[in-house]
């Protein structure tokens, strides 16, 4: 039995989840997505990753960052070390694809918001 807190919509409902007879049982749930929310963490929980990325030649040192779809969420921590060796050279534009397929997932590392290239000069 494992006690979750959906997070799916701001109901933030509490749930108990775990193997009842005929399949996983799902306690609490206020709409169907909590319960799919239950069984999806209780299979194989996923997150959108989120992070920055550095920038070569840009106004900014570094730009956000994030997944374009769940990965798993055991693999967090390894995409967190793949972009820690990553830099860009700017311009970057909201939306832009910065690192596609990360780890083989089949998500995007996209940047989520733009860049502009430094000024130099007057």
């Amino acid at each position: 039995m494992a006690d979750l807190v959906c997070v799916i919509c701001p109901g933030g409902c509490r749930l108990s989840a775990g193997d009842a007879i005929g399949g996983r049982g799902v306690a609490g749930a206020r709409c169907p997505r909590g319960m799919e929310f239950a069984r999806s963490e209780m299979g194989a929980p996923s997150r959108v990753f989120t992070g920055t990325v550095r920038v070569s030649g840009g106004a900014l040192p570094v730009v956000p960052v994030r997944t374009n779809k769940p990965i798993g969420r055991g693999l967090l921590s390894e995409c967190s070390r793949v972009l820690a060796g990553l830099t860009v050279s700017a311009p970057v534009g909201t939306g832009q694809v910065l690192l596609p397929d990360v780890l083989g997932t089949g998500a995007d590392v996209i940047a989520t918001c733009s860049v502009e290239a430094a000024r130099r000069g007057c």
